[in-house]
């Protein structure tokens, strides 16, 4: 009987082993947010399309749920263990203290456990480039930005982008909003377009939306009244052609695929120079971005990448001064 459950532990261990599929836990806003979440995804996806194998993931509905997906996976022997977004940082630190042997990956914010890599961007850098872009493109001298969730992150997308809004036109206006305090402003298209529609009643003719899902009630309002929107995260330029200025490009698919292959404990930072960050121009934007706007912008890429140009992170001591 012995040698049985010898044997049987044996065999457990071996199909927990076999099995270390990468698992990819999404935050607040689903998998299909066309934005934050649903960047990781396409990371995940195209690991899978290279390697051939499975993966598992799961969409966290409510906060208790964090900690309860992370946790299943671990027992589950899923490795690594990719949480996405800043809110699984204290889940992820307790379940990675009891499972010492899986390896974690997070993004967008810092877990100091020793099988943990902490996968982290300079927002603020690609923030810059397309807050140049908005007062370039804006004939009435105002721009706006609608974030979501009003925490540092967000705050640091917003102190960016209103630099490099100023750095174009020091003359020019920038109102800012933010959605709400709870998980739930992610996830809020109405009032992401009553937000729009206040800033252009007040003269506002571009606005970057760092909103998650919040950001397509955006878009919409732009669209109708026939202003300028910016994208986040992925490359939103398609959602409306000739209405989307451009996207602040922030590869959280290449962090998951690259996490997926292999984690790095320890602090991985993603900027311009490692191109974390960027402005899209495709197909559907190339039209409203004139070759004095793309000149001008590229060279302050170039001058952000040689350390020329300092762009302030608010993260640095929770204020935007520059």
């Amino acid at each position: 009987m012995k040698h049985q459950l010898l044997a049987l532990a044996g065999l457990m261990a071996a199909a927990t082993a076999a099995l270390a599929e990468p698992a990819v836990i999404y935050d607040m806003g689903g998998k299909f947010d066309k934005s934050f979440n649903e960047a990781a995804y396409n990371g995940a996806e195209r690991w899978k399309k290279e390697t051939g194998k499975p993966y598992l993931d799961f969409e966290i509905s409510n906060e208790a749920q964090r900690e309860q997906a992370m946790r299943r996976m671990a027992e589950k022997g899923a490795n690594p263990i990719i949480g996405v977004g800043f809110s699984q940082g204290s889940s992820m630190e307790k379940v990675s203290k009891d499972f010492p042997k899986l390896q974690f990956a997070i993004i967008d914010s810092v877990v100091k456990t020793p099988n943990v890599e902490s996968i982290v961007f300079k927002e603020q850098e690609g923030s810059f480039l397309v807050g140049m872009m908005a007062a370039l493109a804006s004939k009435s001298g105002k721009v706006g930005f609608i974030g979501g969730m009003d925490i540092p992150l967000i705050r640091k997308f917003q102190c960016g982008y209103e630099q490099g809004a100023k750095y174009a036109n020091p003359k020019v206006e920038v109102t800012s909003n933010m959605t709400g305090t709870t998980a739930s402003a992610w996830n809020d298209p109405t009032r992401g377009a009553e937000l729009a529609k206040a800033q252009f009643a007040k003269g506002v003719d571009v606005v970057f939306a760092a909103a998650g899902g919040t950001g397509v009630g955006v878009y919409q309002a732009a669209k109708d009244g026939g202003k300028y929107a910016i994208g986040v995260d992925s490359n939103q330029n398609h959602l409306h052609p000739g209405t989307m200025l451009t996207s602040m490009v922030k590869r959280v698919d290449v962090a998951v695929y690259n996490a997926a292959k292999k984690t790095t404990p320890g602090v991985t930072v993603l900027g311009l120079k490692e191109g974390g960050v960027d402005y899209a121009l495709d197909q559907y934007n190339e039209k409203l971005v004139s070759a004095d706007m793309k000149k001008k912008v590229d060279a302050a890429k170039a001058d952000i990448i040689a350390g020329k140009i300092k762009v302030a992170d608010y993260m640095a001591d929770n204020s935007c001064k520059y």
